[in-house]
């Protein structure tokens, strides 16, 4: 296919890079469906360790002269990344897993109010980590297998946050990505205006729920509701 894709920036293409870094990190076969239209790319992936998709938009130079949609690998595609250029190459096509054919809805979002601010919500993260470890380190030896410390692991990230129906997983998911950091600014950012959008928003969509920062989303069904991401929308690959 070779494809090029050009970024509005070096930044935004070191971000990207950065996004499949991580999603590699945790699966070195990972894949990614990418979405290209108009002037913005959408990545999504999935870290199998979060039970969650992860979504990282990127601003591109100009918009694409045909609309983009296919399933690449996340490796060859962080490969073919030069920051200095703010370039990509588009690798061939791969076969997804079953997640890359069904995507969150597009539309019907709404701000969900209740969602602790970006420094409580790390605070949260690092106290889960902490009992987790606790919890494994007090186990005695012939009890300290994997069954238990996935038993002991669900019951600790299924836990929601604050007065929200948002897990801990996906938040500590976010975190992991990258996705809960400080805006990156060359210039003191203005004040808000009264109706701009939260920076680090909780957003909600029929069964859905979507964790919204500056530098990606992660989405998830809401709990309780079964077939997990399997029972998404299904959109063409």
């Amino acid at each position: 296919m070779n494809d090029q894709l050009r970024f509005a920036d070096s930044g935004e293409a070191a971000d990207l890079a950065a996004f499949l870094g991580r999603l590699v990190h945790y699966d070195r076969a990972a894949a990614v469906r990418l979405q290209a239209g108009g002037g913005a790319l959408a990545v999504f992936g999935r870290p199998p360790s979060f039970d969650i998709l992860a979504i990282r938009t990127v601003r591109l130079a100009a918009p694409v002269a045909m609309p983009l949609d296919l399933t690449v690998s996340a490796g060859e595609l962080l490969e073919s990344v030069d920051e200095a250029s703010a370039e990509a190459t588009v690798p061939g096509p791969v076969t997804g897993p079953p997640w890359a054919g069904v995507l969150p809805p597009r539309g019907g979002w709404r701000q969900v109010p209740g969602l602790p601010g970006p420094e409580a919500m790390a605070a949260a993260v690092a106290a889960a980590v902490a009992e987790f470890r606790a919890r494994d380190e007090a186990l005695p030896v012939q009890h300290r297998t994997r069954s238990e410390r996935d038993r002991i692991g669900r019951e600790i990230w299924s836990r929601t946050l604050g007065d929200t129906e948002l897990p801990l997983r996906a938040v500590h998911a976010a975190q992991s990505l990258g996705f809960l950091r400080p805006v990156r600014a060359a210039v003191p950012a203005p004040a808000p205006l009264p109706d701009a959008p939260a920076p680090v928003a909780l957003l909600a969509a029929g069964t859905w729920l979507r964790l919204r920062t500056p530098y990606g989303s992660v989405a998830m069904r809401r709990p309780g509701v079964t077939g997990g991401l399997g029972a998404l929308q299904v959109r063409p690959v």
